[in-house]
């Protein structure tokens, strides 16, 4: 018995005259995705996506994986592809339901008669493929109500398909409609969620990740890989250049005064993201900030370190406290990761009392005591790339 994915669309069916190139970028990054599974078809009809295996040994188990984790699709479910003949229909219902029935007690049938040529009414089928089931599994009973279980038999152009309930996709739109953004990655919990929160909306992600050795290990920056691993499952490739920062941190600890040290940092490293993300056509850049979480993430903070850079800076989690953060890490699966105890550039020279109300002319006053378009542009150029997909 064939077996494939159905999948439903979400807010793409909103998008008016725009929807067939989201619908487009959504079949692509399905079938780049679905690559490192096997050989698929995938195909559009009536707004509705089908996943077909070529080889009948393909893990489904591994494909819903997959698809749930695509965004754009707001729900799916694996369904089983039999001829337009109500008598096939019952059989391949019973068979297909089989396992599915062994622990309800109640069900009801839906049906979706989208081919219009078929001779039987949605009503009819419903009543003939409900009585087959109540005779094969006779432990069970109707309940159109609030059933155990809803099986679903849609009549389309290509064939019959029967399933049981749907599973709710990842929603959002397809990667790369809302064009590319740069996130500034660390190790800890947020930025990788800030990361997952902006793909959901559409944007193809460049990483930048700051790694100031030997203050720094090679298995932080190793971390970090691993997390945008897990980012990638749901945003596709990832490009990742990690900046040397040592020179950059050195520097502002022997010509700066010490409470300035974090503000000034932050400048820099948005100066450098946002040279980077120009150099990989990228319009926006992404943090992990919350406000008011640490020091330099005050109001007054945040508009220093803005001033830094020209581009739009997308701060998801600015209204969000930690443990909806924390919450969301653990459903993306980093949150295990970023508590690894491997320290990232942030807490190389930490002063004891951060400026939490900084005053830009004087952070810029203590950033002129260095030569910062030189160290700027000694970074950028010694970056490392590293892609993640």
């Amino acid at each position: 018995m064939k077996e494939i994915i159905l999948i439903k669309l979400g807010e793409i069916v909103l998008k008016g005259l725009n929807r067939r190139n989201f619908e487009d970028s959504l079949m692509s990054n399905l079938k780049r995705r679905l690559a490192k599974i096997g050989e698929f078809h995938v195909q559009i009809a009536q707004s509705t996506i089908s996943v077909t295996p070529v080889h009948d040994d393909t893990d489904m188990d591994e494909v819903e994986d997959c698809v749930s984790k695509v965004f754009g699709i707001a729900a799916f479910a694996r369904a089983c592809v039999t001829e337009k003949d109500l008598d096939k229909i019952k059989q391949a219902a019973g068979e297909y339901l089989a396992d599915t029935f062994d622990t309800p007690k109640t069900f009801k049938v839906e049906a979706k008669r989208s081919d219009k040529k078929f001779p039987y009414k949605s009503p009819e089928i419903c009543d003939e493929v409900g009585g087959y089931l109540l005779e094969r599994f006779p432990d069970i009973s109707v309940d159109v109500h609030e059933p155990d279980v809803t099986v679903t038999v849609e009549i389309r152009d290509l064939g019959a398909y029967i399933r049981a309930g749907l599973i709710r996709g990842a929603g959002g739109i397809p990667v790369g409609t809302g064009g590319k953004a740069c996130v500034l990655i660390s190790g800890g919990i947020d930025s990788p969620v800030a990361s997952y929160m902006m793909a959901k909306r559409g944007l193809e992600l460049t990483a930048v990740h700051f790694a100031s050795p030997p203050y720094t290990s090679i298995r932080a920056e190793e971390k970090v890989v691993e997390l945008l691993e897990r980012v990638a499952k749901y945003s596709g490739r990832i490009k990742m250049f990690t900046v040397p920062f040592t020179e950059i941190q050195e520097q502002i600890r022997e010509k700066c005064k010490e409470d300035y040290f974090t503000i000034i940092m932050r400048r820099f490293m948005m100066e450098i993201a946002e040279e980077v993300a120009r150099r990989n056509g990228c319009h926006a850049l992404i943090t992990g900030e919350s406000l008011g979480q640490v020091a330099s993430q005050t109001l007054k903070a945040i508009e220093c370190t803005d001033n830094a850079c020209d581009m739009p800076v997308f701060r998801p989690l600015i209204g969000m406290d930690k443990e909806e953060i924390i919450s969301i890490s653990r459903k993306i699966d980093t949150f295990e990761v970023s508590i690894q105890p491997y320290e990232d550039c942030c807490t190389v020279f930490t002063p004891k009392h951060p400026k939490t109300k900084p005053v830009l002319a004087e952070v810029l006053r203590e950033q002129n005591k260095l030569d910062c378009r030189e160290l700027v542009e000694r970074a950028v150029e010694g970056v490392k790339l590293t892609t993640i997909d």
